[in-house]
């Protein structure tokens, strides 16, 4: 019983969810730290690039399969969740908002699938950490919501000119308020990419916790006791978290790519 408590003592059943640093590369003599997190940001793209093209390229006279599903994922986005915010400018912006969602919802969906067990299981011990959820990091959904702060501004510029943009940054307000307006703005501003990262982040890491501590008091159930009902009632209730993940997973990508759309709506159009 205390080999077994040494080992539980010794292993960190939320070893899967935080970032492990694989090996390190030198590029033009800076030194790049390669983590389990940016492999599956990199499988997450290339599944998506070699994926999406193939699907398309198989379609045929009626949809069916998955390009009906991406056709029907790919309408509502366009429609439901594009068009009433960016309106005749949503043909311009629906690739990224796509883009966005898809990216988004595989790196969650990838973090669902314990890559890092198998893999270490197949290899005999020798490979480890190749896996967990990239949008469990902080600075994976901050890169994002960066990117999306570019693209706001960047479309408000080049729709209404720069002098036009800085000018409809605040609403028609006493000329007396307008110092503090413009700084509450610059706030709100800053304010939206935060929210986007800090959203996907919390609620990717906080499933992916819960799920770990459950499986942690499953173990210890099972080391310190000799009877398995308290390990089979905490696997019930992970394969029942996993289904709330599973939703999760879409709703967060949804989530994100509908506040993006609101966003860049917000700035290409100055009269909302």
């Amino acid at each position: 019983m205390w080999f077994g408590l040494n080992i539980q003592a010794s292993s960190n059943p939320l070893s899967h969810v935080v970032q492990h640093e694989l090996f390190r590369i030198s590029v033009g003599g800076v030194e790049i730290s390669v983590t389990n997190h940016m492999v599956m940001m990199l499988t997450a793209a290339l599944l998506l690039s070699v994926a999406i093209p193939w699907i398309v390229r198989r379609r045929g006279v009626a949809p069916s399969g998955f390009y009906n599903v991406i056709e029907t994922v790919c309408v509502f986005l366009r429609e439901q969740v594009a068009r009433p915010s960016l309106g005749a400018h949503t043909d311009r912006f629906v690739p990224f908002l796509w883009t966005l969602f898809f990216f988004i919802l595989v790196m969650n969906l990838l973090g669902m699938i314990p890559s890092d067990g198998i893999l270490l299981l197949l290899s005999g011990g020798r490979l480890k950490h190749l896996g967990g959820t990239a949008t469990a990091n902080i600075y994976v959904t901050a890169a994002l919501a960066a990117g999306v702060f570019v693209m706001i501004h960047v479309s408000g510029i080049r729709e209404q000119g720069i002098l036009s943009y800085v000018k409809n940054f605040i609403p028609h307000v006493p000329w007396p308020l307008i110092p503090v307006m413009y700084v509450l703005e610059l706030i709100g501003a800053l304010v939206k990419p935060f929210a986007l990262a800090i959203r996907l982040f919390a609620n990717m890491l906080a499933g992916h916790t819960v799920i770990g501590a459950l499986l942690g008091i499953a173990i210890a159930a099972k080391t310190l006791v000799s009877l398995s009902a308290l390990g089979l009632v905490t696997a019930a209730g992970c394969a029942a978290l996993s289904m709330l993940e599973l939703f999760v997973a879409f709703l967060q990508a949804y989530i994100f790519t509908y506040l993006t759309a609101m966003f860049i709506g917000a700035a290409v159009h100055p009269e909302h």
